[in-house]
């Protein structure tokens, strides 16, 4: 798991070095704030389709030639983003990324194969953190190899970047990672197509809600996470180095959740609490942004967004593998995945058109209240949770 974990972080830590360029990029080439909002969300539009498509290649071949497959799309879609000369071109560098970006189910699959039900949060918890070590540091190197130059050889630097690191990655895939899916799990009988997956998947009670709670938040999520460039470039007047460094701070205190206070937070009070914790973290968190006029209390308010998605995020994917048979992880993961990056296209629709024609807040706003619902959702999956938990000694004695 130590050599999966690794990979996953070079393959985030390339992904997080062009996040603080993109607003920028669009702006070179004359994008709107709603374009380039689209610009970045269309990412997630291709994460949509081909996640599901992904995780199930990965339920039948394996997961080691998922990776392989999606790592190839990483490369070319950094290097075309780094030779874009027309904003079409930005568009088309990052949906082929999206497409690639369905190794994130494979990741996951391959956690919940090695893992057991017990650790399976602590699993979840560990490759969260992998993200977040290259979230965090992504972000920040992108910023230092742009620097502050408008030029389009500037930010075409960290795209070059992305693709080395993508490539590393492909090459540690290759020479390092064993496959963690036993051929007997991989050639049992027929699977369902990836539509037919996702109606059985919404046909379970507790997965949909589990699924549904995930778009929510990340929707609200990704509504702050497209905007804040541009917000913090209209409050403060900062540019790609400061947004890096700020997203530095964020991943810090994701890897700390994630990667030491996971394990002993859902062994102490369960992935469910851990829900609705993160829930009413994230919204605290998003409620406050709009009045961070400095830094420390901007610094606040994105703690109390970290601390959220780093007790959710890997609470809520471990709930949702709890519901999955190991012939059908990754495609469960994979819906997972897909319902996610839709949230990551309709937040980013939303938060553009707010942003534009109501203020640089409004997409705050409109995710602190969305995540009001989410913790009403949270809160509902604990109280199913618990009538489970009393449920169980019952059926035994019954």
């Amino acid at each position: 798991m130590a050599i999966l974990l690794f990979i996953v972080f070079i393959d985030l830590l390339g992904f997080g070095v062009i996040i603080p360029l993109l607003p920028f990029y669009g702006k070179h080439f004359g994008a709107s704030p709603t374009e380039i909002i689209w610009m970045m969300a269309c990412y997630s539009l291709a994460q949509f389709f081909f996640s599901p498509i992904l995780g199930r290649l990965s339920d039948k071949l394996g997961r080691r030639p998922v990776l392989h497959i999606s790592l190839v799309c990483s490369v070319a879609a950094y290097l075309w983003l780094g030779f874009a000369d027309a904003l079409w071109m930005l568009y088309g560098a990052r949906l082929l990324a999206g497409a690639g970006a369905g190794n994130i189910a494979a990741a996951q699959a391959y956690i919940t194969d090695v893992t057991t039900p017990q650790t399976r949060a602590k699993g979840m918890g560990l490759i969260g953190a992998a993200f977040g070590v290259g979230f965090t540091l992504g972000p920040w190197i992108g910023g230092q190899v742009a620097g502050n130059g408008q030029t389009l050889a500037a930010l075409a630097r960290p795209a070059f970047v992305s693709a080395g690191l993508s490539a590393l990655a492909f090459l540690l895939v290759l020479a390092l990672l064993k496959e963690s899916l036993p051929p007997e799990a991989r050639h049992g009988a027929a699977r369902p197509s990836r539509w037919l997956l996702a109606r059985q998947a919404f046909g379970r009670l507790t997965l949909r809600r589990l699924i549904l709670l995930l778009f929510t938040t990340v929707a609200a999520f990704a509504a702050m996470e497209t905007t804040f460039a541009l917000w913090a470039n209209s409050a403060f007047g900062w540019e790609q180095r400061q947004v890096g460094n700020f997203f530095l701070f964020v991943g810090v205190v994701l890897i700390i959740v994630q990667g030491a206070l996971i394990g002993p937070l859902s062994r102490r009070f369960g992935e469910a609490r851990l829900v609705v914790a993160g829930a009413c973290s994230i919204t605290i968190g998003l409620a406050g942004i709009p009045f961070a006029l400095s830094l420390p209390a901007l610094l606040a308010a994105s703690a109390c967004l970290a601390l959220g998605m780093g007790l959710l995020n890997p609470s809520l994917n471990a709930l949702i593998s709890h519901e999955a048979a190991v012939d059908e992880r990754g495609g469960i993961m994979g819906v997972s995945q897909s319902g996610a990056s839709l949230a990551r296209i309709v937040g980013p629709a939303a938060a553009g058109p707010l942003f534009s024609f109501f203020g640089r807040d409004a997409p705050y706003y409109m995710g602190a209240i969305v995540m009001v619902v989410a913790v009403a959702m949270a809160l509902r999956i604990l109280r199913g949770a618990r009538a489970a938990a009393i449920g169980k000694p019952a059926e035994r004695a019954s």
